[in-house]
């Protein structure tokens, strides 16, 4: 852009050069970009040799350089990694400004030559040629014969500053050249202000504006990413979902500034336990609820973490813990193909924390306790979202487009009402129909609709369903879930009963249980531990397995006897009114093609 004499080059070129310098970091997608784009356009529109630009890193008090570029010395490389001087080696930056910028002029550009160890003369009375032997000696020892260096002013404050050099044997800069620098660090601060303004919005969008932890978009994006990972190379994928416990009464008591102060606390001890977790991801889903999500690291780390996370948050002044959840690919959850089942699996971990108001993690994929198998949250998660198969993937309209009614296992409003259940199971039964039948055609896969969505509506701890064989008085276990884990009494013997009691094999002997045999035939009954007239045997059962209450109804087809059982805790509705609407639903379950569970 000059005519290799210094002169400065025809007007018409050089404002070309600064609209070309103002179109490349517009299209620049990072901070970076922009920057590299400017020493670029200012190296060839001075015709420099070098082009260098600098942030002022106000917590470090270091001019660190963030691009070179064009003929590097010894040392230098075009995207250094810690390359920075104190800024007290270089007051100019500041001195020139405090001098300057109060007189409402744009501060401008300087020259220092590899010879004179002061500033050009119309810098002479800032004071601060003794640090200009810096310049002088850094210019000599990289083969310089002089540079400049105009200002980056940013919002009202020194940001930077944009440097140039010319090698021995060309011409020093000149005070054209001075200006023309001035207007080109104008520009470069008009597009770095709208390279932030891009960058906040981004921030904006991933970010959320209480906590400044992720937000549930950027969960979305990283989550989906991972998981290709996962698919293509095994890479483990965890996620850990947390409730924070007490804010409603926080915000109904105290008021929503204590709550938020609350909220932010907690996202203080995520962010601390996600960097345990190196490459992991915080996050804040929406108001109580929160996420860590992890990548490459062993599900045993995660849980530690999360472990500790349970104990930290009990800590905080007027909160009452988090109910966490995890979900890990480096546990027994089955095949895990979309981010949509494993928030369910979190989500269905952290559902069952909360129900059993526990001080830990519940894992999605680890048993606790005797006769869980398949895993009670496994089954919950999958039993929330109709389209999942076994092998992991899902069918019908979601497969395409998601779901993102994640949470329908508690998001449903819960009803004790038997129109409601009446209206809701057979909803459910016509849903899981096909074109020949108006209902699935397997007895125990009717039975299931019916003790889920029933479970569901009155948000019972769990569901049996068992089998007599035609002409047998012994009855076991066809099918189960646990939404919820319960504790009965203490002592071997009891745990030991109970253990017989819930195993999946297990066989009663209906000769034991009249209640239960009038039940297979065609009735219904309920208890609540307690209540007068319970029958003993029966009771007995509910107390050794630490349930509150149950609903039964059963009935009889071609295979064989059937009954479906729900049990209840302190959070469960009201059974007995429902159980006349069970005994019609089985009935109408049992009423189908019939068919004997699987052997």
């Amino acid at each position: 852009m000059t005519d290799g004499c210094g002169a400065a080059a025809p007007t018409d070129l050089r404002l070309q050069a600064v609209v070309a310098l103002a179109q490349d970091m517009a299209g620049a997608l990072t901070p970076l970009e922009a920057v590299r784009a400017a020493a670029v356009r200012a190296t060839d529109a001075l015709s420099a040799t070098m082009a260098a630009v600098s942030v002022w890193d106000r917590e470090s008090g270091r001019l660190r350089v963030l691009v070179n570029h064009g003929e590097l010395a010894a040392g230098e490389e075009e995207l250094p990694a810690d390359e920075s001087y104190p800024v007290a080696d270089f007051p100019e930056i500041v001195s020139y400004l405090e001098e300057h910028w109060t007189t409402g002029r744009l501060p401008r550009a300087w020259v220092q030559t590899s010879e004179d160890e002061a500033p050009d003369t119309a810098y002479a009375s800032a004071g601060v040629g003794a640090f200009c032997q810096q310049r002088a000696a850094g210019l000599r020892r990289r083969g310089r014969a002089c540079c400049l260096v105009a200002p980056i002013v940013l919002h009202g404050r020194a940001w930077g500053e944009l440097y140039l050099a010319r090698t021995v044997g060309l011409p020093v800069f000149t005070e054209a050249d001075t200006d023309y620098a001035t207007l080109l660090a104008a520009q470069i601060s008009a597009g770095l202000a709208q390279t932030e303004r891009v960058a906040d919005l981004r921030r904006l969008a991933f970010t959320d504006a209480l906590t400044g932890l992720a937000n549930r978009r950027a969960v979305d994006a990283r989550l989906e990413s991972a998981l290709k990972a996962h698919n293509r190379d095994n890479t483990v994928v965890s996620l850990v979902v947390c409730d924070v416990n007490g804010l409603k009464r926080v915000n109904d008591e105290l008021g929503h500034e204590m709550g938020d102060r609350l909220l932010e606390r907690f996202a203080q001890q995520l962010s601390m336990s996600a960097a345990r977790l190196p490459g992991s991801l915080a996050a804040r889903l929406g108001g109580d609820e929160f996420c860590l999500l992890a990548e490459g690291q062993k599900a045993d780390d995660v849980v530690a973490v999360a472990e500790d996370l349970c104990t930290r948050a009990l800590e905080l002044t007027e909160g009452e813990g988090v109910a966490c959840g995890v979900a890990s690919t480096g546990d027994s959850i089955g095949p895990v193909t979309t981010p949509d089942r494993l928030f369910r699996l979190a989500d269905a971990a952290q559902y069952r924390a909360k129900a059993a108001r526990a001080a830990h993690p519940v894992v999605a994929g680890r048993s606790h306790g005797p006769g869980l198998a398949p895993d009670p949250t496994v089954l919950l998660a999958d039993a929330a979202d109709p389209h999942h198969r076994a092998d992991g993937r899902r069918t019908g309209p979601s497969a395409r487009f998601g779901n993102h009614d994640r949470r329908r296992f508690r998001g449903a409003a819960h009803s004790a009402d038997p129109g409601q259940l009446l209206a809701a199971v057979l909803a459910a039964l016509d849903q899981g129909g096909n074109r020949r039948t108006s209902h699935p055609a397997d007895t125990l896969a009717r039975l299931t609709t019916v003790a889920e969505t029933a479970a569901r509506l009155l948000n019972a701890v769990g569901w049996w369903i068992s089998y007599v064989p035609p002409g047998s008085q012994l009855m076991r276990t066809a099918q189960h879930a646990v939404y919820r884990m319960t504790s009965g009494p203490s002592g071997n013997k009891a745990q030991t009963q109970r253990a017989q009691i819930e195993a999946p094999d297990a066989v009663f002997d209906l000769g034991h249980y009249p209640t239960t045999r009038q039940a297979v035939r065609g009735g219904s009954f309920a208890l609540r531990v307690g209540a007068a007239g319970n029958d003993p045997a029966e009771e007995a059962v509910l107390v050794v397995s630490g349930y509150r209450g149950m609903v039964a109804a059963g009935g009889a087809n071609p295979a064989g006897g059937w009954l479906v059982e729900l049990f209840a805790d302190d959070s469960t509705l009201p059974l007995g009114q429902i159980a006349s609407a069970l005994r019609a639903l089985v009935a109408v379950a049992l009423s189908g093609p019939a068919s004997p569970p699987p052997a």
